[in-house]
């Protein structure tokens, strides 16, 4: 059996999920119900499964913390900093989906809480999810600047 001499780090998928239009738009976040940072808000997400694929584990994710299922995901970006998980060194890759409407989201796996909540009051997030929130809130913003210059063309 071939041994890896190489460090490796934990790979997860985390998800930011929006809802509503530009001005009334809502982020969905669960709160922990396990260590580290138990009782904090954090993005759905979780640790990808052997053999699975990255787009499957945020949809899994999203299922099993949320309820939450059918929803079109785009990765939009890769977060590896050194320390954003006191576990060990983890990378995690974040997918977005953009829905017209909030929906109902129900706690379930190790999630104790799943909530809606307006972009510009968000509560203090676990990890490094702020910085993964905006990146996604950037991505959006490009896209729709996309469709307003392809609209006027």
């Amino acid at each position: 059996m071939y041994r890896y001499e190489y460090p490796r780090p934990s790979v997860t998928a985390d998800v930011v999920l929006l809802a509503g239009s530009e001005g009334s738009q809502s982020i969905l976040l669960i709160q922990r119900a396990h260590e580290p940072h138990k009782d904090m808000w954090a993005l759905p997400g979780g640790f990808v499964d052997e053999n699975e694929d990255l787009p499957d584990t945020a949809v899994r994710e999203l299922f099993e913390e949320t309820g939450i299922e059918r929803v079109g995901l785009k990765q939009i970006g890769a977060f590896g900093k050194p320390g954003r998980d006191p576990r060990g060194h983890t990378i995690t890759i974040a997918f977005l989906g953009i829905i017209p409407d909030r929906v109902l989201a129900v706690a379930g796996d190790d999630a104790k809480h799943a909530e809606w909540f307006p972009i510009n009051e968000l509560p203090p997030l676990a990890f490094d999810h702020h910085e993964i929130i905006e990146v996604a809130l950037e991505y959006r913003k490009q896209l729709l600047l996309q469709t307003i210059a392809q609209n006027q063309e």
